[in-house]
């Protein structure tokens, strides 16, 4: 197979695949040397982006995977307008955010946390496959702990856990958030 036409099947590979493709995939697909995937991945990165084209190449969850170029979103938002985005609860949200942060981490110590009972949201975040029982600890009634997936790396556009916000930035982000939504409050007449 010559240059292009890799190039060119492992573009058609990207945009069939439905979940990050990696290099193993991809080598064992076109029986090719790992590094002139990651090369040719690397290659489709840049020139999508150079030619500034609608659509973007990016190395997320331990893959590479085809994705809209977010300049161009206002208009995917306009076409998918009636189309129902699953979105994930404040609870489910936080609970989600001391599992990446603390993982592995056992359900009480998350209650701690919350200072409420997780069960139904776990139970929840378990059946989006954001979350998995990772093991159980080494304590009295051996407890579940649990990890993120490998889903939740792609949901939130994730190449690793390293990536998430440190404390620090998450708790700026927060404040201009709430600064933000109370300057949206509509004002009360006087």
């Amino acid at each position: 197979m010559s240059g292009d036409n890799v190039k060119s099947a492992i573009e058609a590979l990207l945009f069939a695949s439905d979940k990050p493709l990696t290099i193993e995939q991809a080598r064992n697909i076109l029986d090719l040397e790992a590094s002139r995937i990651r090369g040719i991945f690397e290659e489709l990165e840049s020139e999508y982006e150079k030619s500034n084209r609608g659509i973007r190449v990016i190395e997320v969850a331990g893959g590479f995977q085809m994705i809209t170029a977010s300049g161009f979103a206002p208009f995917l938002k306009k076409l998918y307008k009636e189309r129902r985005t699953e979105r994930l609860s404040k609870p489910a949200l936080e609970t989600l955010a001391i599992i990446a942060y603390k993982q592995p981490v056992t359900k009480l110590e998350i209650e701690s946390l919350r200072n409420v009972n997780v069960d139904g949201v776990i139970k929840s975040l378990l059946g989006k496959y954001l979350v998995r029982i990772a093991g159980r600890k080494k304590a009295p009634g051996r407890p579940h702990v649990f990890g993120t997936t490998r889903q939740f790396l792609e949901y939130f556009g994730l190449k690793s856990l390293e990536e998430l916000p440190k404390m620090e930035e998450f708790s700026s982000l927060v404040v201009k958030e709430e600064t933000k939504e109370e300057s949206n409050e509509p004002q009360k007449p006087a």
